[in-house]
């Protein structure tokens, strides 16, 4: 039996937001709580999302984001990307949050996340052709080099291919966000720019805070 119970999970709140990102690092924190890490393991997630809609910043809130950090054998996690959490070797991305959010909210395993990337190509070069120049999305890791150990991406992972791990848990949490109501989208969920109307890629790419 996984740690989580995808059935007993309810709606959080929209990607980004606070509610859905506690939410998202109290469930990793009881994971990795339950993997009995080893002794001296240091480890820290980081997601920052970029020009979130202005309503994922009420209350002062300064940052759209959650973290999970492993440090001196305590598991800790919570809304915001601390400096202590970004300055531990981990996985830390800092990504524009339109141009992850809505297909955040599929569910999938190795195949569908392969599918996820491919059709994310497609957007990203559609988007290049339209506008004429290199790919603007500020999408990828920052910070400090890629630290995905066994011990962590293990527990985190587990169950992925049968609706499970840190992924779906995520997914099934997440609130869908008004703003892609109406666009063209995969089976994963990702925007599909070229089969959007004039006024949906304009639109879209406001959302990105991509100049024209």
């Amino acid at each position: 039996m996984y740690v989580i119970d995808m059935t007993k999970l309810k709606k959080e709140g929209e990607f980004g937001s606070k509610a859905w990102g506690e939410a998202c690092a109290a469930a990793s924190v009881k994971i990795l709580e339950a993997a009995n890490l080893p002794e001296g393991l240091d480890w820290a997630f980081t997601e920052h999302y970029l020009y979130p809609p202005a309503r994922l910043l009420e209350g002062g809130r300064e940052q759209a984001g959650y973290y999970i950090l492993v440090k001196d054998g305590k598991i800790s996690g919570g809304d915001g990307c601390p400096d202590e959490a970004r300055a531990v070797n981990g996985f830390h991305i800092s990504a524009r949050w339109a141009a992850l959010c809505n297909q955040s909210g599929a569910f999938y395993g190795t195949e569908g996340q392969r599918q996820r990337s491919a059709d994310e190509a497609v957007m990203y070069k559609s988007i290049e052709a339209y506008l004429g120049r290199p790919n603007p999305l500020a999408t990828g890791v920052k910070g400090p080099k890629i630290y995905w150990p066994d011990e962590i991406g293990g527990p985190l992972m587990d169950g992925k291919e049968e609706g499970n791990g840190l992924h779906n848990i995520a997914a099934a949490m997440q609130i869908a966000s008004p703003e892609f109501a109406d666009f063209p989208v995969t089976k994963m969920r990702v925007p599909i720019f070229d089969e959007m109307t004039e006024s949906q890629k304009k639109a879209f790419l406001e959302l990105l805070q991509v100049e024209m």
